[in-house]
Formats: C-alpha cells, structure tokens, sequence
C-alpha cells in the first residue's frame, strides 16, 4: 500500500484533518504563479498546528519551481520542510546541496538519476508542469522501478481512479485538485470520498516514522 500524499495545502484546519486520517505528507507551494502558493508566514502557520496538534504529524513537502538553491534552502528551513519538490532545471549538484541540509529531494520526471530520493511523475499542459489536474505517463512506472527508483505518482488523480494508482505500484500516491471546490481551497468531504476508495490508512500514519 503506498503513502498518500495531499499537496496544495493552505489552511491548517484541513492539515490537520489529512493528518487524522492518516495522510503521510502534506505538501505546501512555494512556487510563484501558483493559486495554491502560500507565504512563509502562512506555511509556518500551518505546520505549528499540525505539528502541536498530531502526535504522529505527517512529512511537509515544500515545492519549489525556479528559485535557486540558496532561496530554497532558507525557505524549507524556516518553514520547517522534511522534503523538497523540485519543478524544473536542477540536476546533482543543487539536489546534493538540499541533501547536505538534511531535506529527502523528490525532483520532477528525471529520466537520468541526480542522486534524489524519488522522481515525481506528474501531469503536463503545454509548458506547464505540476497543477493541471492531467494524468501522469503511467507506463513509465514499470520501468523506473525496474531500475530502483521511488515514484510519487500525481496528476489527475480522484477518487474514481485512484484503486488504479495504487495498483501501478508507485511508492507515495500525491492527489492535489480533485479534492477542491476552487483551486487551494480544499474539501474533507471530498478526500472522504477519495479514502472511501481505499484500505484503511492506518499503517500509513503507522509507517511515517519509518520514512524520517
């Protein structure tokens, strides 16, 4: 059973209840030009209430498109980042430098390996990568786990497909608009109905901490 991820989080009563019902990761955008974009502020908001509330809290992921190295390094600290997704040109050296600082790297559809903990697949529009609500290349997966490599799968996925993304066998599943009203703006009922179509999740708030 792979991890559930929710990205695009911008409020912190709905944190905490991904986190309650057994959401590994949460993530937060950093990225400009995102509807879902959260200031530093409104991130360390976030992850104090999650953190002081949940005994087992989840990961925070902070996703970061186009800002150099040195900026992203001092936002995921001050934010409080476990991990770093990058969107966009960064190879080995600036995922060695994120790993120096102590963050797990997931960087987005890396054909050739650039010492990251995961590779992202997620759905394109265009020059657009990330946020589209368009399904991933799922035939890739086999492949990429073939050769040894952690998959986060995003892109489209809802709760009418996602048996279907856990079957692929990608490691973290990621699930961002198909649980909104309006984009950022997130709905509980919504990811209850996503849950419904899964196993009990909780070996996943069991398994967090051997991820950390």
């Amino acid at each position: 059973m792979p991890l559930l991820k929710v990205c695009g989080i911008t409020d912190a009563v709905f944190a905490i209840a991904a986190a309650e019902r057994g959401v590994a990761y949460l993530g937060l955008i950093f990225a400009d030009g995102s509807p879902r974009r959260v200031s530093l502020t409104q991130a360390q908001a976030i992850v104090a209430a999650v953190r002081t509330t949940c005994p087992v809290p989840p990961r925070f992921v902070g996703v970061f498109a186009g800002q150099d190295v040195d900026e992203i390094v001092d936002v995921a600290e001050h934010a409080g980042m476990d991990v770093v997704r990058l969107h966009g040109q960064y190879g080995g050296e600036a995922v060695a430098v994120l790993k120096a600082r102590g963050f797990e790297v997931w960087r987005l559809d890396c054909a050739d390996g650039a010492g990251e903990d995961a590779v992202l697949l997620d759905g394109r529009d265009g020059k657009r990568t990330g946020g589209t609500g368009r399904l991933a290349d799922w035939t890739r997966i086999a492949t990429l786990r073939c050769a040894g490599r952690r998959i986060v799968l995003a892109g489209g996925i809802s709760a009418a497909n996602i048996a279907a993304a856990v079957a692929t066998g990608a490691d973290i599943i990621d699930i961002n608009s198909s649980i909104e009203t309006s984009p950022g703006v997130k709905s509980l009922s919504l990811l209850d109905a996503l849950l419904a179509n899964l196993p009990s999740l909780s070996e996943h708030s069991q398994s967090i901490e051997t991820t950390k």
